[in-house]
């Protein structure tokens, strides 16, 4: 998922892609622990998006705190 789209949802849409984007690791990680994992750019494409995800929450709590 794009930033720019990531950016258009809310906190609770925001939460919720942050719930599917950490269940999809945990399947990664477990995939990759029984050699079944046959692309391993998919466990970092969802690291990232995980982190893209927290970022785009913390900035939306921060600007709901100065304003």
């Amino acid at each position: 998922m794009n930033a720019s789209e990531l950016k258009a949802k809310s906190a609770e849409d925001l939460q919720q892609e942050l719930n599917s984007l950490l269940k999809a690791q945990f399947g990664l990680r477990m995939q990759a622990a029984t050699q079944q994992l046959t692309n391993n750019t998919k466990l970092r494409s969802a690291r990232r998006g995980i982190a893209r995800v927290r970022t785009l929450i913390h900035a939306k709590k921060a600007e709901g705190t100065t304003k």
